[in-house]
């Protein structure tokens, strides 16, 4: 079974060497864009009956837009056949720790002597090298490391892990494909492959680059956790709760927005909450803030959510209702841009960026581990023989 590729990375191919999280992310995405991606997964997966249970499991909707082959990399004979596909790949992403590729034959040195064209995408954590390099960890932990987690948190509170978000996939998954498809670009120039070492602990601190900025120049510019212009400190730009128990989100940064919510708080006519009171020439006095986040509070606290939504309607503002992954797939802005997509009765976010020419798709749904693996290596060259051959000697799942 071939699957109709549509996308800009339409024609392009990619051995996914199976692991969860970030690898597993990023393989997702270069097949929204259209890149025929085979996922090779642990061929105890597939003997162990592991792959889906019913339509989805919460791992594997990241599966989806891709084929399933198992095969068992510690088999004596798998890495000739990685080693084959490689030769028709152009790209291959593994997500092993330092020197695992390596040690079972298909690291980027064994299959680029293939394949000089080969991009080698490399996810880890600490990175290929350096003291922590064969180190186990989390997301947590290579956030922790990039000095990102000790800034996100309430003012007199301990850090509070933003999800997995930062690490696994923002400095994780999303710099691996910001890595394959620029060493994509250089090869159309070059005519050669390159490895690309993605690890998660640089794409954090990358994100965390004007903050740094921010750090040394030291000052009223920057202080401790909870006390700053972005991280909730500032009463115009935070979440506030309101009578309902839900929240809203207010950013009202530039002065021109600062200066219509003063308006329109203003015209409430609530005592402590005048124009005088919100001064416009005072709002980045970093002393006024805690006093005014705590009238903006008591503000926020007699209405509900979707009665500030419909009062600030209609005015530049940089508000927004603070909603839940069930709101968000039902909100008429999600709905209107088809945000989401569903699939075999799963709600899931659909395929973005979005392109003019050529956008997108969600190829399938995720398959059960292994479930491709006849059809899969039959169009990735091998003959139904060889296919037998190697399924009777327990390389392939």
């Amino acid at each position: 079974m071939t699957m109709e590729r549509k996308g800009p990375l339409r024609g392009i191919r990619v051995l996914e060497l199976a692991n969860i999280g970030p690898l597993q992310h990023a393989g997702m995405i270069l097949s929204d864009l259209g890149a025929e991606v085979l996922r090779l997964e642990r061929k105890a997966h597939v003997d162990a009956g592991s792959g889906l249970q019913g339509p989805y499991t919460p791992f594997s909707l990241l599966d989806r837009g891709r084929r399933s082959a198992g095969i068992d990399l510690k088999h004596p004979r798998a890495a000739a056949l990685v080693t084959r596909l490689a030769e028709r790949a152009d790209v291959v992403v593994e997500g092993f720790r330092p020197g695992v590729a390596e040690r079972l034959g298909v690291g980027p040195d064994a299959l680029g002597a293939r394949n000089p064209r080969l991009v080698y995408g490399r996810m880890t954590g600490w990175g290929q090298d350096g003291p922590l390099a064969g180190a186990v960890g989390h997301d947590i932990n290579y956030i922790a490391l990039a000095g990102v987690l000790a800034h996100i948190g309430p003012t007199g509170g301990g850090p509070v892990p933003p999800l997995n978000l930062i690490g696994d996939f923002g400095g994780g998954s999303m710099l691996l494909v910001v890595g394959v498809l620029a060493a994509l670009v250089e090869r159309s120039l070059s005519g050669r492959g390159q490895v690309v070492d993605a690890a998660m602990v640089d794409g954090s601190a990358l994100l965390m680059s004007i903050f740094h900025v921010f750090d040394q120049l030291g000052g009223d510019m920057w202080g401790p956790r909870g006390t700053n212009l972005l991280d909730g400190g500032a009463h115009f730009y935070g979440v506030y709760e309101c009578a309902d128990g839900e929240h809203v989100s207010l950013a009202a940064f530039e002065p021109q927005f600062y200066a219509n919510f003063v308006a329109m708080v203003a015209s409430l006519g609530i005592d402590g909450l005048s124009a005088d009171d919100l001064r416009l020439d005072q709002q980045m006095d970093k002393t006024q803030w805690p006093m005014l986040r705590e009238r903006l509070a008591r503000l926020f606290r007699t209405r509900r959510r979707d009665d500030w939504v419909a009062f600030f309607a209609g005015h530049e503002i940089c508000f927004a209702p603070v909603l839940s992954m069930a709101e968000a797939r039902r909100h008429p802005h999600n709905v209107a841009r088809q945000t989401f997509t569903t699939i075999e009765g799963v709600e899931q976010p659909a395929p973005a960026p979005r392109f003019s020419r050529t956008p997108g798709a969600i190829a399938n749904p995720p398959r059960p581990a292994g479930a491709d693996t006849t059809a899969a290596f039959s169009d990735w060259g091998l003959s139904a023989g060889e296919i037998d051959a190697l399924r009777a000697a327990g390389v392939i799942g």
